[in-house]
């Protein structure tokens, strides 16, 4: 770890955020418990973390701070794809009547950067600021299918977890899967993510033919089924992506 994460207290803190975040108020001794680290320990790093506002607490539960929101942002509004994407993620979800997402690529990670339903009742399996499985959702597997070889056989190598019983757990399955989407310019999750919920998404790519981003429309199965997925979302969701991607261009 020391060659990866040269300062381990950093690492360490890192490693209490997302524990607070994966959690709807947490406690110390129970971050202590799931981190495997001493209670003396994380007390310190969680009031170091709440003084610097990245940490929340109420009572003796510890929650995400604002001041995450406000990095958040900035590491968004930052990026040129966000705002070439919004405008059309937002038609996408009113023309399609399901949840357009845009998917971001960076450091071998997909992190929703934006996400508009157009049903609040629709309860999609992640959201803004999520990091998603590349190998199990349509946005992530047509990212990978855009990315060098080397980038998959670290994907690969990292382990391909099963999500449902339905996700893809063979790195030679994965890639084959890959290959056909970059045939066609389109991938699609069948509840390989979650149960009764499918997707489907295409690429933006660079001038060098890399994905940077995806965009995706994901639903219910009884939205998100036969001509209409087949058909008229991909129709929707193929050109809404190259128009993005020209617009970056």
């Amino acid at each position: 770890m020391t060659e990866e994460y040269p300062v381990k207290a950093t690492y360490t803190s890192v490693r209490v955020l997302r524990a607070v975040r994966a959690s709807d108020g947490i406690g110390v001794s129970e971050l202590a418990r799931r981190l495997d680290l001493s209670k003396s320990a994380v007390h310190k790093h969680v009031q170091t973390l709440s003084s610097l506002g990245l940490l929340a607490r109420e009572g003796d539960d510890y929650y995400v701070g604002l001041g995450l929101f406000e990095l958040g942002t900035a590491a968004r509004d930052r990026l040129p794809t966000y705002e070439a994407a919004l405008p059309a993620v937002e038609r996408l979800a009113d023309v399609s009547g399901c949840v357009a997402t845009l998917l971001v690529y960076e450091s071998g990670r997909g992190v929703v950067v934006a996400q508009t339903r157009a049903n609040e009742s629709m309860s999609p399996p992640f959201g803004e600021g999520d990091t998603v499985p590349l190998h199990a959702t349509a946005g992530g597997k047509t990212i990978l299918a855009y990315r060098p070889g080397e980038e998959v056989d670290r994907c690969v190598a990292d382990g391909l977890d099963a999500i449902t019983e339905k996700t893809i757990t063979d790195g030679e399955r994965l890639r084959r899967e890959l290959q056909s989407i970059r045939d066609r310019r389109v991938a699609f999750d069948r509840e390989e993510n979650a149960a009764g919920w499918q997707s489907v998404a295409s690429p933006i790519t660079d001038s060098r033919q890399r994905a940077i981003a995806a965009v995706s429309v994901s639903g219910p199965m009884e939205r998100m089924s036969g001509k209409t997925l087949e058909e008229d979302i991909t129709g929707l969701v193929v050109s809404t992506a190259k128009s993005v991607e020209n617009d970056l261009l």
